[in-house]
């Protein structure tokens, strides 16, 4: 049996808002992606990850936490043998890279009655439980984008696959900043729950991020360029203004140059700290020339 490939993710929109039930867009990031493998060689060490995610779920499951079926036997006949997760996806960069693994373990040892489920709430739920072996709390909605390989749209608490509209080649685009910077997700998520408790930062949240983050998805799901441009620029200046914790220092004042130049605009690429920045560009030649010391890769040209 050969093991198919397992992409990264991007959440493109949604980045704390959707704590406070904004729309949120997440999409496939099939440049990284990663499949489980045997080592060629027979190892007297068993992959270390792979063995604590196994006792994990035997635990789970002996204190009947887990409300799907899994060959855990196999499971761990295959780590003896040399089992790996053989991936391109970066850690700390907010890309997905456990939900990848999360979703290789469950098709191989899921069995075929969840290969074809439809009911992508209920796949999240198990992908959650897997999941939160490596954050402490998981959504499940990272290894759900690599299992079912399609783009996720949350809207009104509810979620459901989408298509994203087709882009004629245009001289801007969408783009990422690799800030070369691991982070962890937790520790940025409690700080903005924690400012989440003072009246005012919450009522900005909800009467002002939640609303850009809905017209920010809403353009670019309908196409409507101008508008995007817009509401992104109003995200990014949101952003600058009130999640400055969450921006790495040395990028804040290239964050406030494309504010103040409008050659480009940046928002966080989920919880920021590091990883990516997603960016926004009228014109992704001069915004390259611009940029030409930093590690960009477009994304979409619109």
């Amino acid at each position: 049996m050969e093991d198919r490939p397992f992409c990264s993710k991007i959440l493109l929109f949604g980045e704390y808002s959707v704590i406070r039930d904004s729309m949120a867009l997440a999409i496939p990031y099939k440049i990284f992606e990663g499949q489980l493998a045997f080592k060629k060689e027979l190892s007297p060490t068993k992959d270390m990850e792979l063995s604590a995610l196994y006792y994990y779920l035997r635990e789970m499951e002996r204190d009947g936490k887990l409300s799907f079926e899994i060959d855990l036997e196999g499971f761990f006949e295959d780590v003896i043998r040399g089992l790996y997760f053989n991936s391109t996806i970066p850690r700390g960069y907010g890309l997905g890279s456990s939900g990848a693994l999360c979703a290789a373990i469950f098709e191989r040892y899921g069995g075929d009655q969840y290969k074809n489920n439809e009911d992508i709430s209920q796949l999240k739920i198990y992908f959650a439980e897997i999941e939160s072996h490596f954050h402490g709390a998981s959504s499940g909605l990272d290894p759900l984008i690599s299992f079912i390989n399609r783009p996720i749209l949350i809207q009104d608490k509810k979620m459901g696959v989408t298509d994203l509209p087709r882009y004629t080649h245009g001289a801007g685009g969408l783009f990422l900043l690799n800030t070369g910077r691991e982070r962890r997700t937790e520790p940025l998520v409690n700080l903005f729950l924690e400012k989440c408790k003072s009246p005012e930062f919450s009522n900005l949240c909800n009467n002002v991020l939640s609303p850009i983050t809905n017209r920010c998805i809403s353009s670019f799901l309908t196409k409507d360029t101008s508008s995007l441009y817009e509401f992104f620029r109003e995200l990014s200046d949101f952003q600058y203004r009130y999640f400055t914790p969450m921006i790495p220092k040395i990028f804040q004042e290239l964050w406030k140059r494309g504010l103040k130049s409008e050659d480009f605009y940046f928002k966080l690429c989920g919880a920021g700290g590091g990883g990516y920045l997603l960016g926004m560009t009228k014109d992704f030649n001069r915004a390259k020339e611009i940029l030409k010391s930093y590690d960009i890769s477009p994304l979409f040209q619109l």
